[in-house]
């Protein structure tokens, strides 16, 4: 069974978590290539990855603002 779109994008956010620039370039393209309902999903886990690098916080509104 393949990964989903949604497994790979989190998977490829957390690799690039070390750099604010990378995940934040990595979360545009998810949102551009994720399906509305993926995209709830990654928001709920992205809201509970944030909370241990506050450094990504301002992440958030990028997928906010989407």
């Amino acid at each position: 069974m393949s990964k989903s779109m949604l497994d790979y994008t989190k998977s490829v956010l957390k690799r690039v978590s070390f750099d604010v620039t990378l995940f934040s370039k990595e979360l545009e393209k998810a949102c551009k290539v994720l399906l509305p309902f993926e995209i709830e999903e990654l928001i709920s886990w992205l809201s509970k990855f944030i909370k241990e690098k506050p450094e990504l916080q301002p992440c958030m509104l990028l997928i906010n603002n989407r």
